[in-house]
């Protein structure tokens, strides 16, 4: 069975930084690619950024230039550092994988728990 556990949500100050981990585990045999969504209250859930396994990465407008995302492949690995942070930036945030798990045919989308990140003074 796979598992997406996140860690590294809090509590930040606007312009501090905070770094989000997120890691696969189970019976995986390839993942394709990896990301972060956020959802404030009230708003549809956004994607913020996501990664391909060559490393090749996308993001929402509003995260370029102080988000990084990076990924551990070896390890089904994915974080996101988030820099400069805004109260616009609260959200639950919530790890994503594509892949495919052993034994199954196709590949699925899997979901973490939810990280709630709070920017505020």
């Amino acid at each position: 069975q796979v598992q997406l556990l996140e860690s590294g949500g809090g509590l930040v100050q606007p312009g501090g930084s905070l770094r989000l981990s997120c890691a696969a585990s189970g019976s995986i045999f390839n993942i394709r690619t990896m990301g972060w969504y956020r959802q404030a209250p009230g708003k549809q859930r956004e994607l913020v950024a996501h990664i391909i396994s060559s490393g090749s990465a996308k993001y929402a407008d509003s995260v370029k230039g102080r988000f990084t995302i990076s990924r551990d492949n070896a390890n089904n690995m994915v974080f996101l550092q988030m820099n400069s942070l805004k109260p616009e930036d609260t959200a639950v945030y919530s790890c994503n994988a594509d892949l495919l798990a052993s034994g199954d045919y196709a590949y699925k989308q899997y979901w973490g728990q939810g990280a709630q990140v709070t920017v505020s003074a």
